[in-house]
C-alpha cells in the first residue's frame, strides 16, 4: 500500500474519532441542559418560619432550601408588607405564622404563574429597615431576613410614595440613620402628646385601702388632662386607650411612636408597703435605679405584660427590646427635662414625695425618639392620696400643672426649631 493510502486511511480513522467526541460532548451538554431544565423545574421549598421582637421592633426569618428571586412592596389599608418569591412551595408549621408583636397577620399560598407570595399585616405603620437574602453560614441553604420597626404613618406614606418612584420593586435599605438622629421632625408637624392611662382591662393595677382601682383612677385622669391640653388649641393628643383595654406596654410605645409623639405622659397610681409614704413622683427611663423603691415599682410596672395569659420572654436580647443604649442622648435629655419642669409645676399645687424626681427601667418610657414620663400621681396605699385621687378639685389641679409644664416644654422646643 502507498503512502497516499496510508494518509487516506488515518483521515478515515481520525474522522470517526472526532465524530464520537462530537456525539459524546452533544450528550453530555444536552445532559447538562436537561439537568438544569429539571431543577429550574423543582421548586423551592420554604420550610422554617420565624418571627421574634414586640409591638416596636420585629426581626422576620423565612428559611428556604436554595437562593429565592424574590420582590418586595408595600400596601396601605390595612398597612402590609408583600413578598413575592419565584417558584417556591412553602412547607411551614401553620402554628410558627401565629401573629405577634408588631405583625397582626401572616398570610401565605401561591398566586399562580410560579409565583407564591407572603403578606405581613402590621398592627400600625411601620418601616421596613432591612429586606435580606443571606446565604446560611452552613452552607444548608438561603433565608429571607425582614427587620420591622413600628413608624408614624408619614413615614409609612414617605416608603410608598418612594416605592412608586422606584416602579413598584423597593429596595432593601439599612434605616440605621432614621434611628439615630434624635427625635422625629416634621415640619408640618404640630407638638403633639400621647397621654398613656396605666393598665385597663384584665390588668386592673394597684387596689386602694377602700377599693380604689388604679386602672379606673389613670383613665379618669388622663382623659381630664387630655380636654385641658386639646382646649388650649396648639397640640395634637392623642391617649393610648380611652376605654378600660388591656394594652400590652410595648403596644403603648408604638401608638406614641405612631404619632410622631413629642411627649409621651404615663399616669400611674401604685401602692407601696411603706407606712406613711405619699405624694407624688416623676420618673424617666435609666438602666440603672435611682433608689430601691424606684427599682421596685419599675419591676411591678414592667410585669403588666404577664396579664391575660401572656408571659413574655426575650428570645432574643438583640431584637425584643428596644435597649437602653439605642435610647438617644437629645430624647433621654429632653425627657429629664421635662422632669425637672414638671416636677416644678405639681410642686406649687399638690403634694409631692421627698426626692420627687426619679428613674428606673420602665418598658413604657422606652422609646428611642419620644421624651417619656411616667407619673405617679399618688399611693393608693395612702388613706389620704386615695382620697384626694378621687376629688375632682385636686384632679383639676394637678391636670392643670401638668398642662403648664408641656406648655413650657413645647415653648422650649418650639424656640429652639425642635418642636411644632
Amino acid at each position: 500500500m502507498g503512502l497516499a493510502g496510508f494518509t487516506d486511511k488515518g483521515c478515515r480513522v481520525r474522522g470517526r474519532i472526532l465524530g464520537a467526541v462530537c456525539l459524546l460532548l452533544l450528550a453530555v451538554l444536552f445532559q447538562s441542559f436537561s439537568s438544569a431544565a429539571s431543577a429550574a423545574d423543582v421548586p423551592l421549598v420554604a420550610k422554617a418560619y420565624k418571627m421574634a421582637g414586640d409591638a416596636t421592633k420585629m426581626r422576620i426569618v423565612m428559611d428556604l432550601d436554595r437562593e429565592p428571586d424574590i420582590k418586595w412592596f408595600l400596601l396601605r389599608g390595612p398597612n402590609r408588607l408583600v413578598i413575592d418569591i419565584a417558584n417556591t412551595r412553602f412547607a411551614i408549621d401553620a402554628k410558627d405564622l401565629k401573629p405577634r408583636g408588631l405583625v397582626k397577620g401572616v398570610r401565605l399560598g401561591e398566586l399562580g404563574d410560579g409565583v407564591s407570595r407572603l403578606i405581613l399585616t402590621g398592627k400600625g405603620p411601620f418601616a421596613v429597615d432591612k429586606l435580606d437574602v443571606l446565604k446560611n453560614e452552613d452552607g444548608t441553604g438561603y433565608r429571607i431576613a425582614i427587620d420591622m420597626s413600628a413608624a408614624s404613618e408619614r413615614e409609612f406614606d414617605d416608603a410608598l410614595a418612594n416605592q412608586a418612584l422606584t416602579t413598584g420593586s423597593t429596595v432593601s435599605s439599612d434605616k440605621g440613620e432614621r434611628v439615630g438622629k434624635g427625635p422625629v421632625s416634621n415640619p408640618g408637624h404640630r407638638f403633639t402628646v400621647v397621654l398613656d392611662p396605666g393598665h385597663g382591662g384584665v390588668d386592673g393595677g394597684a387596689e386602694g385601702l377602700n377599693g380604689t382601682i388604679e386602672k379606673n383612677v389613670t383613665l379618669a385622669f388622663a382623659t381630664e388632662l387630655r380636654d385641658k391640653l386639646m382646649a388650649i388649641g396648639k397640640y395634637d393628643v392623642f391617649m393610648t386607650r380611652d376605654t378600660d383595654e388591656y394594652l400590652r406596654l410595648d403596644d403603648r410605645v408604638r401608638i406614641a411612636r405612631q404619632h410622631e409623639a413629642d411627649l409621651l405622659i404615663s399616669i400611674h397610681a401604685d401602692t407601696i408597703s411603706v407606712k406613711g409614704i405619699r405624694g407624688a413622683t416623676v420618673y424617666t427611663v435609666s438602666d440603672k435605679a435611682s433608689d430601691p423603691e424606684a427599682q421596685a415599682l419599675a419591676d411591678r410596672e414592667n410585669l403588666s405584660d404577664q396579664f391575660a395569659g401572656m408571659v413574655i420572654k426575650d428570645d432574643n436580647k438583640e431584637v425584643t427590646d428596644i435597649l437602653i443604649d439605642l435610647i438617644r442622648r437629645e430624647t433621654h435629655t429632653f425627657s429629664m427635662s421635662f422632669a425637672h419642669t414638671l416636677v416644678g409645676q405639681l410642686s406649687t399645687s399638690v403634694g409631692l414625695i421627698n426626692n420627687p424626681q426619679r428613674s428606673a427601667g420602665f418598658k413604657v418610657l422606652k422609646a428611642p425618639d419620644v421624651p417619656s414620663v411616667l407619673v405617679e400621681l399618688g399611693y393608693l396605699s395612702n388613706a389620704k392620696d386615695e382620697a384626694q385621687l378621687l376629688d375632682a378639685e385636686w384632679r383639676g389641679k394637678a391636670a392643670q400643672s401638668i398642662t403648664n409644664a408641656v406648655a413650657l416644654f413645647a415653648s422650649a422646643r418650639a424656640g429652639a426649631g425642635t418642636g411644632g
